[in-house]
C-alpha cells in the first residue's frame, strides 16, 4: 500500500465527513432544540417515535426530516453502524465530487475553440483571456497517449498503429503544434509562461517519438539495381586484363513514386515528415532524412562493388586492384544521372510533397555528397604516376566526366551544378595533361628501344606489336583525343631525341609542315608516332647481315601495320589514304628487293650465257650450273625455310611470286640442255630437280621450320 496516496486522502475524507455530520446535527438541533442526546430515554423515545408512521397531511420535506432523524438517531446508538454508514457517505460525496477523466474528443472542441480565441484576441488587440483548466486537461491526456507508445524499454513501432490510431495520434500532435504556436503570440505575457513551457514540452516529447519513427521507416527500404538500365557508354575493347563488359540487355523498368520503399511505408513517411515540418521540427526532419539516404546510397556504392577510399589509399594501391575500382566507379557514375538521381528526386517529391523547396534541397544535398565522393575518387586516380596501360581507364573517366555531368543539370540546383563543373573540368584537365604526357612517353619508348638483337627469323617485332595495337586502341577514343589534344595540349613541347637513326625522313617533315594547318593535333601526334616507328624498324632491319632477311623483316612489319590500320575504321581515317598508298608501296620495294636479292641471283645460274660455243654446249660450263643451282637453290631452302611470315596472306603472295619468277625459268633451261646429259647416273647427279620438285621446296619457305633440301618428287 501507498502510504503517501493513503495519508493524502485522510484528511479529504474527514473533511467530508465532519462537515456532513455538522449539517445534520444543525438540522436536528433546528427541529428538536431541547432534546439531550445522552439521555437514554430521550434516545428510547426518539427512536420509538422514528419507528411510527408519519402523521396525516405531512409534507415530503417533513417526511424526509423524520427519517433522516431517525437514521440520525439510529447511529448515534450504533458507534459501529455510524462509523461505517459515515464511511460510505464519505465515499458517495467523492464521487459525486470528482468527475469522470475528460474525453480527448471534447477536450479538442475546446481546445479549438480556445485557439480561435486566442486568435481575435491578438488581432483586436483586447487582453488575452486566462488559461483555462481544460488546456492543462488536453496536456495531460496527450502526454499519457505519447507515454502509451512511446515506453522506454518496448516503444510501439509506427507501423503497428493501426490507421485510426495514427489519424487521431498526428490530430492530437497538430492540435498541439497549433496551441502552441497561438500561445507563443503572447510570450511577453506572465499569465502563459507556465502553459507555453507546458505545452512546447509535450511538443518536444511528441516530435521525439515521430522522429525515432520517421528515422525507423526511412531504414527499411531495398537497395535499387543498378543492372537494369542501359550503359551508355559505347562498347571498346580493352587492353586491360580486366576490360569493361558489355551492360546487360534492360529489362522492362518497374515505375514506382518510391524506389526502394513500399506504398505504405512512403505514406507514414509523408505524414511524418509533415508533422515535424508543421511542429516546427523542420531542421531534425531534414537532417534524419539525409543521414538515413546518404547510407542508403553509401549502401548502393558498396553493393556494386565500390568502395570508399582516400587520395593516399589510392596512390598506394596495386594498377590490377586500381582498375577494378575504376570499373565499378565507371558503372556507378554513368547509373548516377539515370538511376540514383531521378530515384531519390521521385523519393523526395513523395516525402515531401507540400514543400517543394526542402524537396529540392534534400535532392541537391544527397546529389552533391554523392557526387563529390566519386569525384575525390577520380581525382586521386588521376594524381597516380602515369603509365601508358592506364591510358585507356583514363580516357574512360574523361568521357564519363564530360558525359554525365549535363545530364545531372536538370536534376541539381544551379549553385551545386555551377560547382561541380569547376571541380569536373579541373580533373578533366589533370586527365587530359597525363593523357597527353603518356603519349610523349610512348614516343620515347619507341625511340628508347633499340636494342641490338634481331627478331629471329625476321618476325614481326614485339615494339611493332605493341605500339599497332596500343594505338588501334586509342583511336577508339578517336573524338575524345582528337578534343584532348585540340583542347589541353601545350602549345609549347620539348621534343627529344635520343639518336640520329630516329630522325623524321626530310621529306615526310616538308609534307607534316605543309598540311599542319589541315590535320588535327591528335592526327599529328599519330603521324609522329608512326614515323618514329617506322625509323626504329628501319634501324633494326640492318641489324640482319642478310638483306634478303632485313627485306623480309620489314615485310613483315609493314603488312602487321597496314592490316592493323585497314582494320580500324579510325586510325584508317586518320592516317589517311595518301599515307597508306605510300605505306604500301614501300612494302612492294621491299618485295622487289627481297627477290632480286635471292632468287634473282639464283637465276643467274640458269643464264645461258657462255653455254655455246661455235653451236655447240660446253658441258662443264653446263655442269657447272647446274652445281651451282642446286647448290644455292639448298641453301636457301634451308635458310628460308626457318624465316618466319606469319600473315598468310603474304607468305602466300611471296610464295607464289617466288614460283612464278623461278619455276618457268627453270622449265624451259632443264627442257633446253638436260638432253646434254648421258641418261642415267649423269642425269641424276646434275639434274637434282624436276620443276614440281621446285615448286614443292618453295611452298615449304617461311614457315619457321627449317626443313631439308633435295626432296625429289617421285
Amino acid at each position: 500500500m501507498d502510504t503517501g496516496k493513503e495519508k493524502s486522502n485522510i484528511p479529504e475524507k474527514s473533511q467530508s465527513f465532519v462537515s456532513r455530520n455538522n449539517e445534520k446535527d444543525e438540522k436536528k438541533e433546528g427541529n428538536q432544540p431541547d432534546s439531550d442526546q445522552n439521555h437514554p430515554q430521550n434516545n428510547e423515545i426518539t427512536t420509538a417515535e422514528a419507528q411510527e408512521p408519519p402523521p396525516d397531511g405531512a409534507t415530503e420535506v417533513e417526511q424526509d426530516n423524520v427519517a433522516g432523524e431517525a437514521k440520525q438517531d439510529n447511529v448515534a446508538a450504533d458507534p459501529e453502524t455510524e462509523i461505517k454508514e459515515g464511511e460510505e457517505a464519505t465515499d458517495l460525496k467523492n464521487e459525486e465530487s470528482s468527475p469522470l477523466p475528460p474525453d480527448l474528443n471534447k477536450v479538442s472542441e475546446e481546445i479549438d475553440q480556445y485557439i480561435s480565441n486566442l486568435s481575435s484576441s491578438k488581432q483586436d488587440d483586447s487582453n488575452p483571456p486566462d488559461v483555462p483548466i481544460f488546456v492543462e486537461h488536453f496536456a495531460v491526456l496527450v502526454e499519457a497517449k505519447i507515454e502509451d507508445y512511446d515506453y522506454s524499454d518496448s516503444p510501439v513501432k509506427w507501423i503497428q498503429l493501426s490507421k485510426e490510431d495514427s489519424t487521431s495520434f498526428l490530430d492530437s500532435v497538430n492540435r498541439v503544434c497549433r496551441l502552441s504556436s497561438a500561445l507563443s503570440e503572447f510570450s511577453s505575457e506572465y499569465k502563459y509562461a507556465y502553459t507555453i513551457n507546458r505545452i512546447d514540452g509535450v511538443l518536444q516529447r511528441a516530435m521525439s517519438y515521430i522522429e525515432e519513427e520517421f528515422k525507423s521507416l526511412l531504414e527499411d527500404h531495398k537497395l535499387s539495381d543498378l543492372d537494369h538500365n542501359n550503359n551508355h557508354s559505347k562498347p571498346r575493347q580493352s587492353t586491360s586484363s580486366n576490360p569493361n563488359q558489355d551492360a546487360p540487355e534492360p529489362g522492362p523498368v518497374e515505375e514506382t513514386n518510391s524506389p526502394g520503399y513500399v506504398d505504405e511505408n512512403l505514406s507514414n513517411l509523408i505524414r511524418l515528415s509533415t508533422a515535424m515540418i508543421l511542429g516546427g521540427y523542420e531542421s531534425e526532419c531534414r537532417l534524419a532524412y539525409f543521414v538515413a539516404r546518404r547510407n542508403a546510397l553509401d549502401e548502393s556504392l558498396h553493393k556494386h562493388g565500390f568502395e570508399k577510399h582516400s587520395i593516399d589509399d589510392v596512390q598506394k594501391m596495386q594498377w590490377e586492384s586500381l582498375e577494378r575500382e575504376i570499373v565499378a566507379w565507371l558503372k556507378i557514375f554513368r547509373q548516377c544521372a539515370a538511376v540514383h538521381f531521378p530515384s531519390e528526386r521521385k523519393l523526395s517529391n513523395a516525402v515531401f510533397s507540400d514543400y517543394p523547396l526542402i524537396s529540392e534541397s534534400m535532392v541537391s544535398c544527397l546529389s552533391r555528397n554523392m557526387v563529390i565522393q566519386l569525384l575525390t575518387f577520380s581525382k586521386a586516380v588521376a594524381m597516380t604516376k602515369r603509365a601508358a596501360e592506364k591510358l585507356f581507364k583514363f580516357l574512360d573517366i574523361y568521357e564519363v566526366l564530360r558525359d554525365v555531368l549535363p545530364t545531372m543539370e536538370s536534376l541539381l540546383s544551379e549553385e551545386i551544378v555551377d560547382e561541380l563543373k569547376t571541380e569536373t573540368s579541373l580533373i578533366r584537365s589533370w586527365f587530359a595533361d597525363s593523357m597527353i604526357s603518356i603519349f610523349g612517353e610512348l614516343e620515347n619508348s619507341i625511340k628508347a628501344d633499340s636494342g641490338k638483337t634481331p627478331v629471329p627469323g625476321g618476325a614481326v617485332h614485339p615494339l611493332t606489336r605493341y605500339t599497332m595495337n596500343y594505338l588501334k586502341y586509342a583511336c577508339e577514343y578517336k573524338d575524345t583525343l582528337e578534343q584532348v589534344f585540340r583542347e589541353h595540349q601545350k602549345i609549347d613541347r620539348v621534343e627529344s631525341a635520343t639518336g640520329s637513326e630516329f630522325e623524321y625522313n626530310p621529306e615526310a617533315q616538308a609534307q607534316n609542315a605543309n598540311n599542319e594547318a589541315k590535320q588535327s593535333p591528335f592526327q599529328l601526334q599519330m603521324m609522329k608516332v608512326m614515323d618514329l616507328l617506322d625509323a626504329n624498324l628501319d634501324a633494326k632491319s640492318k641489324l640482319y647481315r642478310d638483306p634478303s632477311l632485313s627485306s623480309i623483316f620489314m615485310m613483315n612489319n609493314g603488312r602487321y601495320i597496314l592490316q592493323k590500320i585497314k582494320g580500324s575504321t579510325e586510325i584508317n581515317s586518320l592516317m589517311g589514304d595518301t599515307w597508306y598508298r605510300k605505306r604500301s608501296s614501300d612494302l612492294r620495294q621491299y618485295h622487289k628487293c627481297y627477290q632480286r636479292e635471292t632468287w634473282g641471283k639464283l637465276l643467274n645460274c640458269l643464264h645461258p650465257e657462255g653455254l655455246n660455243v661455235n653451236g655447240k654446249v660446253v658441258k662443264p660450263v653446263l655442269k657447272d650450273k647446274f652445281n651451282s643451282f642446286n647448290k644455292m637453290f639448298d641453301e636457301i631452302h634451308k635458310t628460308q625455310s626457318s624465316w618466319v611470315v606469319s600473315d598468310e596472306q603474304l607468305q602466300s603472295e611471296l610464295r607464289v611470286s617466288i614460283s612464278n619468277m623461278v619455276i618457268p625459268a627453270y622449265r624451259s633451261f632443264l627442257g633446253r640442255f638436260s638432253s646434254v646429259f648421258t641418261p642415267g647416273r649423269q642425269t641424276e647427279k646434275y639434274v637434282k630437280y624436276q620443276a614440281e620438285d621446285i615448286e614443292t621446296n618453295i611452298d615449304e619457305l617461311f614457315d619457321g621450320n627449317a626443313a631439308p633440301a633435295g626432296r625429289r618428287r617421285v
